[in-house]
């Protein structure tokens, strides 16, 4: 199959009306309570807390954590008066597939499960045009992808 591991994906495909950054924080390995490090690079990874602006977004697809790969933790971009959260996107996104078990069964007696996604990147930075980090050709009209089956989640 092609399609093997993390799946390379746009800012815009994800996030087309925007994200928004409350944070960023270590992430921790669970077993070991160590600092986490990517297993590709060896670098460290650090959570960033997101809220996606999608009007639609509902419930946890409404705020997110996308782990960013870098050495030193990443500046957030500077704070925009009146605005309760740092406008951002990311560059370097990619979404890994994994099934979420949701508790309890269905009528067959299969156990209930959703396709999630978990998001990398290699770096955060301020929106390139704009505050919400919407790009011409996203939005409502982008092609479905990892955005839709977030939101589906």
């Amino acid at each position: 199959m092609a399609l093997q591991g993390a799946i390379p994906v746009e800012f815009g495909q994800v996030f087309p009306h925007g994200a928004y950054a409350l944070g960023v924080e270590a992430v921790n390995d669970f077993e070991t309570g160590r600092p986490a490090k990517d297993k590709a690079s060896g670098e460290l990874m650090w959570a960033v807390d997101v809220i996606d602006a999608d009007p639609e977004a509902k419930g946890k697809s409404k705020s997110v954590k996308v782990k960013v790969v870098a050495p030193v933790c990443p500046t957030l971009p500077e704070e925009i008066p009146g605005v309760p959260f740092r406008p951002v996107e990311f560059t370097g996104l990619t979404a890994m597939p994994w099934v979420e078990f949701t508790g309890g069964k269905d009528r067959e007696g299969n156990p209930r499960t959703r396709i999630n996604f978990s998001l990398k990147a290699t770096g955060v930075q301020a929106p390139v045009r704009g505050g919400s980090g919407k790009r011409s050709g996203s939005g409502p009209s982008a092609p479905a992808g990892p955005a839709a089956a977030k939101d589906a989640a």
